[in-house]
């Protein structure tokens, strides 16, 4: 068991998750962040840009609003489970192909006894005969019972719930997000050089991957394994410390142990530079909030979905990251062509330089096209 410093492990996050050294540029800049990143969580709300919007800014210079899509998809990413729903690079498709990936809550098995088997085979045939295609476009199959989360309802329609099956057997892939919603395509146009089959069985592959996506992950349950939760509790992650493949670690301050890459210790650290970041409320530093206030000191929440009277700071906040330190919190919106930042709020101890702030803030209007941004309250 290593233990490490508190500087030390904050540091390894920033460098190691992209937030230090060198900054991504461009196109390609966003294919490397995701090839780095291992995985980019996605949210469909989009208050200053969606989740994926928010974490590509935050690393890539030269690009704007939706480039981490159009600039990933078709063929060189695909739409899968790992940390929840993720973009993921190319290069993971032969792990997921024929596994049928999922997350314990998307029951993948009540979609089948809701579906007669021959309407997913004719929707897979009419994506092959007419994709990239919209699932409004797709021949209606009538209607089915709708899965219920809690009150949380899915789809009642038989072909959006067959392309949910098929997109989970990795039969059809997403191709691109619009505004009039996801492309759906067959492996074979959208991911047309990815042919090798996988090295490594599934979650052996799949845990190493979520380690090096997420820089430190705890030992302990929580969000950050996700669809991995049977591979936490079995023999796979002693293994993988004894074959010297991952490290076990703890931090000072705390016995929580925590898995991390194999000769993360000999990763130079890089400097973080003066460049204010707004950071995505699901941004891989953000995974382990228990990791964050114990290494940045930082409290996160995210309250989007609490009730109004029960948050205490905003609906969508953004934590803002400075000097290598999370120094506030941002909550903002985007009203005609203008960024407006309804409120920011400095952390306790911590001083926002205004300079930093408004070049921050300008920075993030121009990606989203605005032409102004305001800010409300300071």
């Amino acid at each position: 068991m290593v233990r490490i410093s508190g500087d030390e492990a904050r540091l390894h996050l920033l460098t190691h998750l992209g937030l230090a050294g060198r900054r991504y540029r461009g196109r390609r800049g966003v294919r490397s962040m995701l090839r780095d990143l291992r995985c980019i969580q996605l949210d469909p709300l989009d208050a200053i840009g969606t989740n994926a919007d928010l974490v590509a800014l935050a690393r890539v210079d030269g690009i704007s609003k939706g480039d981490v899509y159009r600039h990933t998809m078709p063929g060189h990413a695909f739409e899968h489970f790992a940390k929840e729903r993720c973009i993921l690079p190319a290069s993971a498709y032969p792990h997921y192909r024929d596994q049928a990936v999922q997350t314990p809550w998307w029951r993948l098995h009540a979609r089948l006894e809701r579906l007669d088997r021959a309407i997913i085979d004719r929707v897979e045939a009419e994506v092959a005969a007419r994709g990239p295609i919209t699932a409004r476009d797709l021949t209606d199959h009538g209607q089915v019972r709708a899965l219920d989360w809690s009150g949380w309802k899915g789809t009642s329609k038989a072909t959006a719930m067959a392309l949910e099956v098929l997109w989970t057997q990795c039969r059809v892939l997403v191709t691109e997000r619009t505004a009039a919603g996801k492309r759906f395509d067959v492996p074979e146009r959208a991911l047309p050089r990815v042919h090798d089959a996988p090295a490594l069985p599934f979650e052996r592959w799949a845990l190493l991957e979520r380690v090096e996506a997420a820089g430190f992950l705890a030992r302990a349950g929580g969000p950050c394994w996700s669809m991995l939760r049977d591979a936490r509790t079995s023999d796979l992650p002693d293994a993988l410390v004894a074959e010297g493949l991952l490290e076990e670690v703890t931090i000072e301050g705390s016995r929580r142990p925590y898995l991390a890459p194999a000769g993360f210790r000999d990763q130079k650290h890089a400097v973080p530079d003066d460049r204010l970041v707004i950071l995505a409320p699901l941004d891989p530093l953000l995974w382990d909030r228990k990791l964050v206030k114990q290494v940045f000191d930082f409290e996160y929440i995210w309250e989007v979905y609490k009730p109004k009277s029960a948050r205490r700071w905003g609906w969508y906040v953004c934590p803002l990251l400075h000097r290598g330190r999370l120094v506030g919190r941002l909550e903002g919106h985007v009203d005609g062509d203008t960024l407006v930042v309804v409120r920011v709020w400095p952390e306790e101890g911590e001083t926002l330089v205004p300079g930093a702030l408004d070049d921050a803030l300008a920075r993030h209007a121009e990606a989203l096209g605005c032409a102004y941004y305001s800010v409300d309250a300071r």
